[in-house]
């Protein structure tokens, strides 16, 4: 059992109704999990309100309930708490519960639009190729040392983050990276959390369907690196125009890093290949297999991130110039005739442009750039004719095709896509709705010397179709294609 009194004041509660101990079995924020004696917090989401199962949550057998609006009628035999955030309270009652396990960690959080899978990863992959026991909590999986989970949710709830948190600390975990969404920040998903660091990556035209405004979406980026301590550091990447701006007003020490200006880090790209890249950091040269401008800054940022919490510069550069990709991040697959294909996880109007940008570079006119893409249902509409009109003027030919459509018409979401293509440009955009048949198109259509992309799914292994997913891997396809051609 718990005691809730310890916390109380941590709560910020406006009224308290206490008829009995306060000591209770464990917090639920889903009333279908409540049993007896556990503590029921009642938030207010995007779809449903909290406060509607309360009654259910009681019968059930909460014997606490955190709550921004009292019940009309309360229960005599339940304790109630009402405070002015019931997403902060669960956070700080979720951190208590599993005994605050951020605090015992270097818990570091990357935030951006773009790079965060990337960065995250690869400071997992680098600091437990030092040694170190190391957790990470990202888009792709969630990992305890060898231990991996299948993630939901780029950042997961504050229950599900305590928890993963506890068994890190349990196992001896010193480090642990996780992705830092701008819905989490808004729905204090990671409020209650001891940061050591937090990285600003970028920030682009992306789920305004969620911030409505990007002023908005400025603000929620802002929001976790207020949150950091002032013993924290708070790394940005000042070639955007936002990163000063992000870190503004955060406790945190202030770092930068940059391509292009002067800066803490520094990097510069000297050579480009679609199989390796000669970059330097820190006036230190060195090849990687990570390829691309867009690369070049999130190994920056890994290595920056390494130096701050205390490894040994030269080691760091060691362990970077032998990092693998990450998963549908700029995957390439060859053919036997000479054929390139490129996974991406690209999904943003600026990460379909970093691509394309990239592949144009190395190609240098000596082949044909062949783009399959599409872009999310039930998501920013907004994005949608950019997208295309960015892959048709960065593309020889493009394919507009299915990503997730999820509840939406397919087709509608094309229709919404080739609105951004010019009259004289419809000449080198065909449309097939069908993913995989739009995958083996191209690669049909590809000469050799040729490159494919196929961006948007990327590490996924599935495709959602009307709430449902299907089994639906763009690199399998392409690879059995590749096969049979």
């Amino acid at each position: 059992m718990r005691d809730l009194n310890k916390i109380l004041t941590k709560l910020n509660s406006v009224c308290t109704q206490i008829n009995n101990n306060m000591n209770y079995e464990k917090p639920e924020f889903d009333s279908r999990k409540v049993s007896k004696n556990d503590l029921f917090v009642a938030i207010k989401g995007t779809v449903s309100d909290g406060h509607s199962f309360i009654p259910k949550a009681i019968e059930l057998g909460a014997k606490v309930i955190v709550c921004e609006e009292l019940p009309e009628n309360l229960d005599k035999n339940v304790n109630y708490i009402q405070v002015t955030s019931s997403s902060e309270a669960l956070g700080i009652i979720a951190a208590d519960y599993f005994d605050n396990p951020s605090e015992k960690l270097k818990l570091i959080g990357i935030t951006g639009t773009n790079g965060k899978t990337t960065i995250a990863t690869s400071l997992y992959n680098l600091t437990k190729a030092m040694g170190y026991k190391v957790g990470l909590i990202s888009t792709i999986n969630i990992l305890i040392n060898d231990k991996s989970i299948t993630a939901t949710h780029t950042t997961p709830d504050q229950i599900t983050i305590n928890k993963y948190l506890n068994e890190m600390a349990i196992e001896g975990c010193e480090y642990c990276f996780i992705e830092v969404s701008s819905h989490s920040t808004v729905q204090n998903r990671i409020f209650g959390l001891y940061f050591s660091g937090g990285i600003f990556t970028n920030i682009t035209h992306d789920n305004l369907d969620f911030h409505k405004t990007f002023k908005e979406y400025i603000k929620d980026k802002q929001r976790f690196f207020e949150l950091l301590p002032k013993d924290a550091f708070a790394l940005t990447n000042i070639d955007d125009k936002n990163g000063n701006i992000i870190v503004q007003n955060t406790k945190a020490k202030k770092y930068t890093y940059s391509l292009k200006s002067i800066s803490d880090f520094k990097s510069r790209i000297l050579e480009s290949h679609f199989d390796s890249t000669l970059i330097t950091i820190n006036d230190n040269e060195l090849w990687t297999s990570f390829i691309g401008n867009f690369n070049a800054y999130n190994l920056l940022a890994v290595y920056a991130c390494a130096v701050l919490t205390g490894l040994d510069s030269q080691d760091v550069l060691r362990e970077i110039s032998i990092l693998k990709p990450v998963e549908g991040r700029f995957e390439t697959i060859k053919s036997t005739d000479g054929i390139s294909a490129i996974v991406d996880y690209a999904h943003t109007p600026d990460a379909v442009k970093n691509v394309l940008t990239t592949i144009n570079e190395i190609l240098d006119g000596a082949g044909q750039l062949i783009t399959v893409v599409g872009t999310g249902g039930d998501r920013d509409t907004t994005k949608r004719p950019e997208m295309a009109s960015i892959a048709v003027e960065l593309s020889n030919k493009v394919i507009l095709t299915s990503d997730n459509p999820r509840t939406e018409d397919p087709e509608k979401i094309l229709d919404d896509m080739q609105t951004g293509v010019r009259i004289d440009q419809k000449r080198k955009v065909l449309i097939i709705t069908n993913r995989a048949e739009a995958i083996r198109t191209a690669c049909m259509m590809a000469m050799p010397g040729d490159v494919i992309l196929v961006a948007g799914k990327g590490h996924e292994k599935y495709q959602e179709v009307n709430g449902v997913r299907h089994h639906f891997d763009d690199k399998e396809i392409i690879e059995e294609k590749f096969k049979n051609k």
